[in-house]
């Protein structure tokens, strides 16, 4: 069984300080990469090596698998984590890291391919038994499937680009009259964006909850759930807060669509954390799309089960079973996580540049993940994201009521953040009984500007 000595982390910000973090704790030295955007990054500064591989664009360094590689050979590392985002489900990466003979901290490349392809990854689910989005198989163009598919999904239908993302080439369909139409502009509008007309047809959700379900998998069979996550509250598609467990999922429930995912994982042979998307609307689980790495939120995961994500993904990529059984884990409390970003609270303008002042809230049960210290300046050419305030209590109502108390502690000067944002957000009563869908933040900030 391989033991990972020392660790690359293909990643920046706080999720690479994140991993830094759990390696140290394992007695895995690590290698940290960066552009020159970079050079004075807290993960840079804290691991046990550095390897500049480029300039600030991403393509240029995040993304240039050549000097990663190259850095991992230099540094001697026998393993790569690739964190979020950048090359984390990019299933190509993966087959070049193990073909250098390193450890991938992550899925079997064939899995990161199969549920990075929209119409794939529901063809799997469905297979796997996971419930679906009632639709399409797959691809369709003839007009008298697309009606009879339509009808027996009942309208409103939903038609998407295969290839899709952002918005594109989605058109909503109210009834049979309009198919035609809507079909065609779809496809069109999916080739000019994605260089393909490929369209698929679903039933639309009007106002659902968007619950994933976190799942851990040892690559021989075995595979567990960790409860899931809501993550309802968005802005044009980008989670801005997430809370385990959901304020609208019974333990039936939980434990119902939980069992499902966990058989699903075992069943496939996968590898490692994974996350199961949902929409969620009038008690029904509709499957949309399964994310193949670490997710942003695992925090509140990890407040609610004691467990360290991390260390486990890490634990699994060295060959061992999975640390517990299904019916050792055990949920309590609840926790909140707020994705703090160096943007306009209103306008959510970026605002990058020189951090003047920062102090982190402390106290019993209160987590801030962020790279940031007085004196760094926060680069224009990533994510905006630059902390995540997680805060836990026994109680969904004590979490809410350590959560404002937190928000308050919390000082950056320098650049312009949605610490603002946030505490209106849960100073709504919507957001205090947890009656809340995707739909409803972009609403209630419409309202705002209003």
């Amino acid at each position: 069984m391989p033991e990972i000595k020392k660790l690359l982390i293909a990643n920046r910000g706080e999720i690479a300080l994140r991993i830094h973090r759990a390696c140290h704790e394992m007695g895995i030295q690590t290698v940290a990469v960066h552009s020159t955007a970079d050079s004075d990054a807290m993960h840079v500064r804290l691991a046990d090596q550095a390897i500049c591989i480029g300039p600030p664009a991403a393509a240029d360094s995040y993304l240039n698998i050549p000097n990663i590689i190259s850095a991992a050979e230099i540094s001697g590392a026998d393993a790569i984590h690739p964190g979020y985002g950048f090359l984390s489900e990019n299933a190509k990466f993966a087959e070049i890291v193990e073909a250098h003979g390193l450890i991938f901290v992550g899925p079997k490349p064939e899995h990161i391919r199969t549920m990075g392809d929209k119409i794939e990854a529901k063809r799997t689910a469905g297979a796997l038994g996971l419930p679906l989005v009632p639709g399409s198989d797959g691809a369709i163009s003839d007009l008298e499937e697309a009606k009879a598919i339509a009808a027996k999904a009942g309208y409103p239908v939903i038609i998407k680009a295969a290839s899709g993302g952002g918005g594109r080439g989605m058109k909503v369909c109210t009834s049979e009259e309009q198919l035609e139409t809507l079909m065609a502009q779809a496809g069109s509008e999916a080739k000019a964006a994605f260089g393909d007309a490929t369209v698929y047809l679903e039933k639309y959700l009007g106002n659902p909850r968007h619950i994933e379900i976190q799942i851990f998998g040892d690559g021989n069979g075995n595979a567990i759930h960790l409860g899931e996550r809501d993550c309802s509250l968005q802005r044009r598609h980008q989670k801005v807060l997430e809370e385990a467990p959901s304020p609208v999922l019974s333990t039936e429930e939980r434990n119902r669509i939980g069992g499902i995912c966990a058989k699903a994982m075992a069943d496939m042979g996968y590898r490692g954390a994974g996350t199961i998307e949902f929409l969620w609307e009038n008690g029904e689980f509709y499957f949309i799309e399964m994310n193949t790495r670490l997710q942003v939120e695992h925090p509140v995961t990890e407040a609610i089960t004691g467990l360290d994500l991390v260390r486990e993904q890490i634990r699994i990529a060295e060959g061992h079973p999975l640390t517990l059984r299904q019916e050792d884990v055990v949920f309590r409390g609840h926790a909140i996580e707020c994705r703090i970003n160096a943007e306009d609270p209103r306008t959510f303008a970026p605002s990058p540049g020189l951090v003047k002042m920062f102090h982190a809230p402390g106290g019993m049960n209160v987590r801030v993940d962020s790279g940031l210290y007085a004196g760094y300046r926060v680069p224009p050419y990533y994510d905006s994201m630059i902390a995540k305030l997680i805060v836990y209590g026994t109680t969904r109502a004590g979490a809410i009521r350590r959560l404002r108390r937190a928000l308050e502690e919390f000082v950056i000067e320098g650049p312009t953040t949605t610490i603002p944002l946030h505490q209106a957000l849960i100073e709504n009563p919507d957001f205090q009984e947890g009656n809340y869908t995707i739909k409803w933040l972009e609403e209630w900030l419409a309202k705002q500007d209003g």
